[in-house]
């Protein structure tokens, strides 16, 4: 005889709630993010391919909400967390952080888009029901209707302190940069408050998707011709498409096949100022010393190529050295990718013509598409990577012959990693190189400073805020 309790008729069983799949994908990449310090950039798309191949109604309108709500609530996140501890009796560090990220992603529903309050609060609650259980959900529920009761602006009133009182603490709060970002890229641009309002205001835009159309295997008018009505020409390089918002870089043939690559106006930029910069004598030998993931390589190839010139691609990580490889894979002219230190040059000295070194760095220029990695980094991670792009400068000006021409290049506009680094190893050496005004490489592109380097800022043109300096060797 069974001796199961039975369940009082009329009583179905518990089921825990389904929650939006939308809301719920954008969750997993918030946890992961902040368990394993992924990257969005990274885990997002993959999260997405699988929701839609599972058939389960998972539409284009859904990625681009998954999209806005991961990037939005990473991008606002400083805000975010000034208001939602406001409205919580208990430092914010107390609170479980799965439960944090589900109060960020509610409070970017409610004061960073259309969705309506009720729509915003309940899925949102329904969200936490799932993930973090129904009593911690309903101490969700209770902080959202607290922050519903006002808007961004009437929020940014009462937790951002004013201006005059402290200048960057107000700007971390209100364009949510940690303070010290602050600091450094308004030390980095110069200029008075309404110049850095702008940088920190793009930083928190969704940047454009840009493709590189590489000469050789696709022209840029072609790329355009398969992009189709999604696309528009870039603003400053030959070879850039801007794709329309929403467009898959991944549907087309071009970047299938690797004729064409997802890259940054910046970046490209970089590659064409080097490749430009007038050489007397051989041009016949190219390298890039910190090659991955291939991006920069893969036009300098092509670039190459045209003229009959070779690349050598180094990449000191396996796994980004391969990523360089798939890049260059189908190149015209000759390469060859090697899985080099550049601080322990696997090739001769003074063997080339031009050197790329495009160091690592704290990665602040790339903000709008990492937006995470401006709640990692730190202020000492400055001064960690200074003695490596130092050396790796060295080893530049030691791998290209006299009257050659090296690109020191950075993704940071951090004066320490960019002026400072090129200033440190010239002083070191005067007799070694010299610099070369890189500004009239890039014919067209305005508001490039003084120089005779170069630093492009999103705000003013539209790219990550890529650094660059052009010396020749001279000894």
């Amino acid at each position: 005889m069974n001796s199961r309790p039975r369940r009082p008729q009329g009583k179905a069983p518990y089921r825990r709630p389904k929650p939006d799949p939308v809301r719920k994908l954008a969750y997993d990449v918030l946890r992961a993010v902040d368990e394993r310090d992924a990257y969005a950039n990274l885990v997002l798309p993959a999260l997405l391919r699988e929701a839609e191949r599972d058939g389960a109604g998972f539409d284009r309108r859904d990625s681009a909400l998954a999209t806005e709500l991961v990037y939005g609530t990473l991008r606002r996140q400083g805000t975010y967390d000034a208001v939602i501890a406001a409205c919580v009796d208990r430092p914010l560090r107390e609170v479980d952080p799965p439960v944090l990220d589900v109060l960020s992603l509610g409070a970017h529903q409610l004061l960073g888009t259309r969705i309506p309050p009720h729509a915003a609060v309940s899925a949102t609650v329904e969200l936490a029901r799932a993930v973090v259980g129904d009593g911690r959900s309903r101490f969700v529920n209770a902080v959202l209707r607290k922050i519903a009761a006002d808007d961004l602006d009437g929020w940014l009133d009462r937790v951002a302190p004013p201006y005059d009182e402290d200048p960057e603490d107000h700007l971390a709060v209100v364009h949510s940069h940690p303070r010290w970002v602050v600091s450094a890229l308004w030390d980095a641009l110069g200029g008075g408050r309404e110049d850095i309002e702008e940088l920190l205001a793009a930083d928190n835009e969704r940047p454009e998707v840009t493709l590189v159309a590489r000469p050789g295997r696709c022209g840029a008018a072609e790329l355009a011709e398969e992009v189709g009505v999604d696309g528009a020409p870039g603003r400053w390089s030959p070879y850039a498409i801007r794709l329309a918002d929403g467009g898959d870089p991944a549907a087309l043939d071009a970047v299938r096949d690797g004729a064409a690559g997802v890259q940054d106006e910046g970046s490209q930029l970089v590659a064409l100022a080097l490749a430009n910069a007038p050489l007397d004598g051989p041009d016949r030998r190219w390298l890039d010393g910190c090659a991955g993931p291939g991006g920069k390589a893969a036009l300098l190839a092509a670039l190459a190529a045209e003229r009959g010139a070779g690349l050598l691609a180094a990449e000191k990580q396996p796994h980004r050295a391969r990523l360089v490889a798939r890049a260059l894979a189908g190149n015209p002219g000759p390469y060859q990718v090697v899985t080099a230190d550049g601080t322990r040059p696997a090739w001769p000295l003074g063997a080339f013509d031009r050197v790329l070194m495009d160091v690592p760095c704290t990665g602040l220029g790339a903000l709008r598409r990492r937006p995470e990695a401006r709640w990692r980094r730190r202020p000492e991670d400055v001064a960690g990577f200074g003695p490596l792009q130092r050396e790796l400068l060295r080893t530049a000006l030691r791998s290209v012959r006299v009257g050659g021409v090296v690109g020191y290049a950075t993704c940071s506009p951090h004066p320490a990693e960019t002026r400072a680094v090129v200033d440190d190893v010239l002083r070191a050496a005067p007799e070694a190189a010299e610099l070369v005004d890189a500004r009239p490489l890039l014919p067209g592109v305005p508001h490039l400073g003084d120089g005779p380097d170069i630093q492009l800022w999103p705000h003013l043109h539209g790219t990550d805020a890529m650094y660059l300096a052009l010396l020749r060797r001279v000894g």
